[in-house]
């Protein structure tokens, strides 16, 4: 193939992220692939692909069959099996999956640490309290006669069993049913075992920092879905219809074929009636002739969730992590108001919870101020913060970018109702039952749509019986006659590979 081991290695290391999308579309195919074919499936330029494809075709003893049109078919009946089978080559290899194992463990483990610091401080801080309250009864048994001790040990007495009944309810009832949906009443559904649901630190994380864009790698399935409808439509995409597929404003569907005409060999040309069309011939270059435009239509996106988890273990969260931020702030503020307690006047002087934690601490380690400042205040404190305003911020963020969403989704369902009928349209053919495609307000946003539009190809407005606008866009409909004719004329033989006339497992 005329690559050697360093150059193959040196180039996919390049651009790893391409180089393996490329190798995963390959692994799909059955048969032989063009470049166009891959590139309709990962959305990749057409020169990275062409950079890439060769290197993968050496490194995997890859088939080459050239086709009377001059195009070449890549197969790999051979599997995937690298030919590289030195030391440095499984070296990179093993690195590889171990960085990508690290990264795996590294996300686990930061899930686990903030399940761990927010279920561990609470425990520990009702531990404190359990501990203080036995002290308080001890106490109060071997000295009746000290009733200002025994009113501050009814209080802390009221306070542990509060304490002790939210660990009763919440860590072996709610918690339970919440993370095991199957659990129904006081049984479990299953026959055998217990069905496993959410594990506890999923659930914390998915509070705290959510489950995820649903709209991961949006950019690429958009191109995919463009290149596939080019590639049903004789290789011709006018701007309308890229606005249909994307939802973008006119201005943004400019750029975006500029971009797509620079990826995948497009050109501009002017039609007989003076229609500006896009053709994308290298793009018809393909041996899988299947049609996944799916008629034209585009998938809209989904809302961003602000939590998978049910609402109420939402909440316990929050009481939870409240209860930690009291207790911080409470011995942040006596270890910086009392410090240490060295002589009896200032152990009297103390608030009880704080000298029967100094003193339980002395225990440990001989001063343990520090202990109590940075390890029951600072920290617990700055954690429960954050616990609290990252999620706040999120929500707030999440609402704003699904009214955004909703917004383009609007455009989607407006400009396909445009271009599909341009004749006589109104407000309720804007219309859209899902709520993604409902922004705050509905009747702003399809006014917008139909400006945006309009900057376009200017409507004539009418009245119907009711007195509503009818909008009708006689350029939109001149523009798809044109559109149609172009494409009759364009022959689909031209762009068919041929038969094979060179093959390297001949």
């Amino acid at each position: 193939m005329g690559f050697t081991n360093k150059t193959a290695f040196s180039c996919s290391i390049k651009d790893k992220a391409a180089y393996r999308k490329i190798t995963d579309a390959f692994k799909k195919q059955r048969k032989g692939a063009t470049v166009a074919d891959i590139a309709a499936q990962t959305a990749l330029p057409l020169n990275k692909i062409r950079e890439l494809v060769p290197v993968a075709a050496d490194e995997y003893s890859g088939r080459l069959e050239v086709t009377e049109s001059g195009e070449i078919l890549y197969s790999f009946p051979q599997g995937f099996t690298s030919k590289y089978r030195g030391f440095r080559a499984g070296l990179r290899r093993f690195t590889s999956k171990a960085l990508e194992g690290i990264k795996i463990a590294g996300a686990l483990a930061f899930k686990v640490w903030i399940m761990v610091m927010l279920v561990g401080y609470f425990a520990l801080f009702m531990l404190i309290a359990l501990a203080a309250l036995a002290v308080s009864v001890v106490s109060n048994s071997s000295s009746s006669d000290n009733r200002s001790e025994g009113r501050g040990g009814g209080g802390l007495f009221l306070a542990g069993s509060i304490f002790d009944l939210i660990i009763r309810i919440w860590f072996y009832s709610e918690l339970t049913k919440a993370v095991d949906r199957s659990f129904n009443g006081r049984y479990y559904t299953g026959r055998n075992s217990r069905p496993k649901g959410k594990p506890l630190y999923k659930a914390i994380f998915s509070f705290v920092f959510g489950d995820g864009d649903p709209n991961g790698d949006w950019t690429a399935k958009e191109k995919q879905g463009v290149i596939a409808y080019i590639q049903a439509n004789q290789g011709v995409i006018s701007l309308p219809e890229y606005m249909v597929l994307t939802g973008s404003t006119p201005t943004e569907a400019e750029q975006g074929l500029s971009a797509c005409c620079v990826e995948f060999g497009g050109l501009p040309e002017v039609t007989e009636e003076g229609t500006l069309v896009y053709r994308f011939d290298d793009l018809l270059l393909r041996a899988d002739r299947r049609d996944r435009s799916f008629g034209g239509s585009s998938p809209l996106k989904r809302l961003k969730q602000f939590s998978s988890n049910p609402k109420k273990m939402n909440l316990w969260f929050s009481l939870i992590n409240g209860v930690n931020l009291i207790f911080g702030g409470y011995f942040l503020f006596n270890a910086l108001s009392t410090g240490p307690i060295t002589t009896p006047e200032q152990f009297k002087a103390a608030s009880y919870l704080y000298k029967i934690t100094y003193a339980l601490s002395q225990v440990v380690v001989d001063n343990p101020l520090p202990l109590i400042l940075v390890g029951l205040g600072v920290v617990p404190l700055i954690f429960s913060l954050l616990f609290w305003f990252i999620p706040s911020l999120r929500y707030f963020l999440t609402k704003q970018e699904n009214e955004t969403i909703k917004q383009e989704n609007l455009r989607k369902i407006g400009y396909n109702a445009m271009w599909s009928k341009p004749q006589g349209i109104t407000l309720q053919d804007l219309n859209a039952d899902r709520p993604e495609c409902q922004p705050k307000n509905l009747s702003a946003a399809q006014n917008q749509v139909i400006k945006e539009m309009g900057s376009y190809s200017i409507p004539e407005v009418g009245l119907d019986t009711g007195g509503n606008p009818v909008y009708t866009f006689p350029e939109l409909e001149r523009e798809k006659q044109a559109l149609r004719t172009y494409r009759a004329s364009i022959n689909p033989e031209a762009s068919s590979l041929g038969s094979t006339v060179f093959d390297s497992n001949a």
